[in-house]
């Protein structure tokens, strides 16, 4: 259950997202595709070869709610620490693998769950058949990476620049190697750091293929404007029911990535990990510090996976409608106290010097209760 009220809204036809059918493939435990739910991945920007940084990484990544993670694998001092972090990893690792077939081999024996590669850019057909084969002998996935920043030169001098035909042609290309090979768990992205060509491509992608679609605007930026870039290329294909799997690319911490993705999709009813809060701007009329009370309650509250509803509002105007469609809420009074709301019905008055560990104290409570 996602809550008391979370759930109210989310089977009502206009909040109701269709989403494009595509074919499921497995990454390790996570499905991807299909009717399985949007994940969530991000990348370590350690060095691989010291297993234990990386390890490290992958449990920040993990903590904060990635379903997947990518690991990057340049050479063989990489590939050859990728088994113990695989080992070490709860949740499926992709090894992310440019030009150098024997890497992509090396990393599924080690344990990779995806190998993250164009299939074109890697050898001749006898080695791509190698890699085919370490993928079906280790129980891999593969993901087509298409980026719009190195598109083969003949697609270039055929189109003249970077565009959503040139970026399909080549995921097309790729993908017709894997299917010579009689493999078909791919998965397939087309980046771009520009919107409106990360938005095409994947709108004709999704016409031209039933594979799943990882999507992601590449090099977005830093922390605020990447954030912004990927919401509006991502929240619109998503929107339109385009997208199996999604990586924020920020210039950032990765677990900032993994923040950022999981709200996207909770903004669009696609997911629903974690807490919820709705929170107003503040403004005059505030009975209490808004802006620092939000800000707390996020660190406070960033361990809890179940899906519940926290609205904290700084006065009596908007606050009792708010707290009508959450399961927990806040409001603003006067003297230094706020109404509790529980279930969307007033329930007992807190000193706003209370307030904080009063409001941890019954999330946490109800996070039990859904867990059972």
């Amino acid at each position: 259950m996602d809550g008391a009220h979370g759930d109210l809204h989310h089977i009502r036809p206009w909040r109701r997202i269709e989403r494009r059918r595509s074919r499921k493939i497995r990454v390790g435990n996570v499905e991807v595709g299909g009717d399985a739910p949007i994940s969530v991945q991000s990348m370590t920007n350690t060095l691989t070869a010291d297993a234990d940084a990386t390890i490290a990484q992958v449990r920040a990544l993990e903590e904060a709610g990635a379903d997947i993670v990518r690991v990057s694998c340049p050479d063989e001092e990489s590939t050859a620490a990728f088994s113990k972090i695989a080992r070490a990893a709860k949740v499926p690792l992709v090894a992310d693998i440019h030009f150098h077939y024997k890497r992509a081999i090396e990393a599924a024996v080690a344990g990779a769950a995806c190998l993250r590669i164009n299939p074109g850019n890697i050898g001749n057909a006898q080695r791509v058949k190698d890699v085919v084969q370490a993928a079906k002998d280790h129980g891999c996935a593969i993901r087509i990476g298409v980026n719009a920043g190195s598109l083969e030169n003949h697609l270039l001098e055929k189109y003249g620049e970077p565009c959503p035909e040139a970026m399909v042609e080549s995921a097309l290309f790729h993908a017709a190697l894997l299917e010579e090979n009689d493999f078909r768990d791919y998965k397939i992205s087309v980046k771009a750091s520009d919107v409106f060509l990360t938005v095409a491509a994947y709108q004709s992608l999704a016409e031209a293929t039933d594979a799943p679609l990882h999507l992601g605007v590449t090099e977005a930026g830093a922390l605020r404007a990447g954030t912004i870039k990927s919401s509006i290329a991502m929240g619109s294909l998503l929107w339109a029911g385009i997208g199996d799997t999604i990586r924020v690319s920020l210039a950032a911490d990765p677990v900032e990535e993994i923040k950022v993705g999981n709200d996207l999709l909770k903004s669009l009813g696609l997911r629903h990990r974690g807490v919820t809060i709705i929170a107003c701007p503040s403004c005059a009329r505030q009975g209490f510090n808004v802006i620092e009370t939000v800000e707390i309650l996020e660190q406070r509250l960033a361990h809890i996976a179940e899906p519940i509803t926290l609205s904290i509002i700084g006065c009596v105007v908007n606050g009792p409608g708010e707290a009508l469609m959450t399961d927990l809420g806040f409001t603003g009074g006067g003297k230094g106290a706020g109404m509790m709301y529980v279930a969307g019905k007033q329930d007992h008055k807190v000193d706003n010097s209370d307030m904080v560990e009063h409001i941890v104290g019954l999330v946490e409570k109800r996070a039990m209760e859904i867990r059972g």
